[in-house]
């Protein structure tokens, strides 16, 4: 298991999220033995598109029914509980974690390497002869800690990534460097606050380092760290090197012949569109790895060029795409400051706050978490304005940006709203927590002085700040800001460098 150490690091970092309530009944009622298999057949048939996946999965040419199945039932008896277990488990985990609404990360083809990495541990246990229920949902979400890191820690696991790929460093190895904990572990520590059993969980902690997991759950780990490798040559750029290897490692760790690695590579494909097909999830132009050797060989042939110009060649193209990317992510991140970004304070600017302040309440409804937003200006800012100008002020509005931004966490939401308008999206917290920090960044302001050319220049600030909390009725953004600037009107006329937290309008009082 994870160290209680590394958990506690982890759950101080990240606010691991809640198992979908349709999984937490299908794990629940699976643990119920024999009278867990009606419950579980009424839990799926209540969900017409669940129960429309699963026959499309039952009646694919993965499993290779010799009859039709028609309904649930059916499909329990044919595939059995553990087996329609994962299955149903598979489509809820994977639809609740499939946001297409944003587009700075590729969830199709993070969903797209899971999905295709389930078939391969599936096909290669066949192969293998070895008898394991659960190992396609446990092989779908050996990475879901990926997900998990980025809904936390978005910008910089963004960041990460585009360094990763541009200069092929482990992932692994940069997460702890960044965060002192990697993927694998987060998504260990996620699938066992869910009720996944220890063979399910432990693996994942080690599927890109299966010879450091026990003894009990090393042949499961290895089983994922080979998946993982398999779904990558389909699902990742310059598989060549990658499948030389693989075949190496395969050959040497299961025995394998050339000839049944390549039947298996190429059946992965093959069970797989049908698989992603069920999911909602495009293959893309995946193809068998034959298909892929025989393009390749036909083309050398058309270009019949020596192998030293094909060496060149292809160091050419390499260090040609290298630079195209790093300069394809420079103009990114430009372009999303230029976007997001206000030019005089570096902070989040109006049109990202509205953003994130509509998916922090998603999300806090979602996970049934507290989220608290805080609205402040500056007192007779106008009044600095005429008394030593306006680059004045502006030096005034640039020192307050800079002091707040070291006050609030990582995950906590700071931008410029307008003028001398601020406002701090706080998620995970409480009314208790919130009239906390408020009170602490009005001291902060009240202790701060700008010093301009020979004057120095203090300031105070007006605050007005609320809290959704789930269990009340449902809470609009439009409520939410309309109470904190309510609050921050209340704290002006009664006469300012104030703090007023309320209640959101439709929720009693505190």
């Amino acid at each position: 298991m994870v160290k209680s150490g590394l958990k506690e690091l982890i759950g101080t970092n990240i606010s691991l999220p809640s198992p979908p309530a349709v999984a937490v009944q299908i794990l629940n009622t699976v643990q119920k033995d024999k009278t867990g298999m009606k419950e579980l057949a009424d839990i799926i048939a209540t969900d017409p598109a669940l129960t429309g996946k699963m026959l499309q999965i039952a009646n694919s040419g993965f499993y290779a029914l010799s009859s039709k199945v028609t309904n649930i039932d059916r499909a329990l008896s044919v595939l059995g509980t553990n087996l329609v277990k994962n299955i149903a488990l598979s489509f809820v985990i994977a639809t609740d974690f499939h946001d297409k609404g944003r587009d700075d990360f590729d969830f199709d083809g993070y969903w797209r390497n899971s999905v295709t990495a389930a078939v391969s541990a599936e096909l290669l246990i066949q192969q293998l002869g070895i008898k394991d229920e659960d190992i396609f949902v446990t092989a779908l979400l050996h990475n879901i800690g990926m997900l998990v890191i980025y809904q936390q820690k978005r910008n910089e696991y963004l960041k990460l990534i585009e360094d990763r790929h541009l200069r092929q460093n482990q992932l692994t190895q940069s997460e702890k460097n960044l965060f002192s904990f990697d993927h694998q572990q987060v998504g260990s520590v996620t699938v066992e606050n869910w009720g996944l059993p220890r063979h399910i969980t432990e693996p994942i902690s080690y599927h890109h380092n299966p010879e450091d997991a026990a003894e009990e759950f090393q042949a499961t780990a290895y089983l994922l760290h080979f998946a993982d490798r398999m779904a990558g040559i389909y699902t990742a750029n310059e598989c060549a090197e990658q499948v030389r290897l693989l075949q190496k490692d395969l050959a040497q760790h299961y025995s394998l012949s050339p000839e049944q690695i390549r039947t298996l590579l190429d059946l992965v494909v093959e069970k797989s569109i049908g698989i992603l097909k069920a999911f909602e999830i495009d293959p893309g132009n995946m193809k068998p790895y034959s298909q892929m050797l025989q393009e390749a060989n036909e083309e050398l042939g058309r270009l019949n060029l020596s192998y030293e110009q094909l060496v060149i060649e292809l160091k050419e193209a390499k260090e040609k795409s290298e630079r195209l990317a790093k300069e394809l992510i420079d103009a990114n991140l430009r372009l999303n400051d230029l976007v997001n970004t206000d030019g005089l304070t570096g902070l989040y600017n109006h049109r990202y706050f509205q953003d994130q302040l509509k998916k922090e309440l998603d999300r806090s409804a979602r996970y049934k978490s507290p989220v608290s937003l805080i609205l402040f200006d500056i007192d007779h800012f106008k009044k600095v304005n005429d008394t030593y100008g306006h680059p004045a002020g502006d030096q005034v509005l640039i020192n307050i940006a800079k002091a707040i931004n070291q006050t609030i966490r990582p995950s906590d939401i700071l931008a410029r709203y307008g003028g001398e308008e601020f406002a701090v999206i706080l998620p995970e917290t409480n009314i208790s927590g919130v009239k906390v920090f408020a009170a602490r960044l009005r001291r902060c302001v009240e202790g701060l002085i700008t010093y301009y050319e020979s004057e120095k220049i203090k300031v105070t600030i007006s605050v007005g700040g609320t809290t959704f909390d789930p269990e009340q009725p449902e809470v609009t953004k439009e409520v939410l800001f309309r109470t904190a600037d309510r609050g921050l009107y209340m704290s002006k006329d009664n006469g300012r460098n104030q703090v007023t937290i309320l209640a959101t309008e439709n929720a009693p009082a505190p």
